[in-house]
């Protein structure tokens, strides 16, 4: 596989939710993904951007994205938290994930960030296999809680 790996510009970013939208299905998640290209353009792109997208492409077709975005951990201090690492369903297997897994850890390492995390679906075997083999720690007794905008506003207006 010849594929190029490069930061996403807004002109990317159709293409990058097309991905995202792709993984949601793979994560049998169809209807999650709430964002559109003009979010991903206006937190991802510019002076301040939120987030650095990562694009695999070959032939000049993006064919796989790696999302990441800073954090700061009490026991580490800067991290970053990987969110997304999608490559389209005709193109996987074929090395493309591991080039940009690679982009996100020299990152990592240019930017001096002792620690990278995500998660994983504990059925994704293949992702799981993956990483196991790059020697990434997989936690296996922690919970993840999302708190959506809905539960937010409830428990907020059940505190007054």
């Amino acid at each position: 596989m010849n594929a190029t790996i490069r930061i996403a510009k807004a002109a990317d970013m159709p293409t990058v939710l097309q991905l995202i939208q792709e993984l949601a299905n793979f994560e049998n998640e169809p209807d999650a993904v709430s964002i559109t290209t003009e979010t991903l353009v206006q937190f991802g792109t510019g002076k301040n951007p939120l987030f650095t997208c990562f694009v695999a492409e070959n032939e000049s077709v993006i064919i796989g994205i790696a999302l990441i975005y800073h954090r700061f951990s009490t026991w580490k201090g800067k991290s970053l938290h990987l969110e997304d690492l999608v490559v389209t369903e005709s193109y996987r297997n074929k090395g493309v994930g591991s080039l940009l897994y690679n982009a996100v850890m020299k990152f990592a390492k240019t930017h001096d960030i002792p620690r990278v995390s995500w998660e994983v679906l504990d059925w994704n075997t293949n992702a799981i296999t993956f990483y196991e083999n790059t020697g990434a720690h997989i936690l296996k007794d922690w919970r993840i809680i999302h708190f959506e905008k809905q539960q937010i506003d409830s428990y907020l207006a059940n505190t007054d």
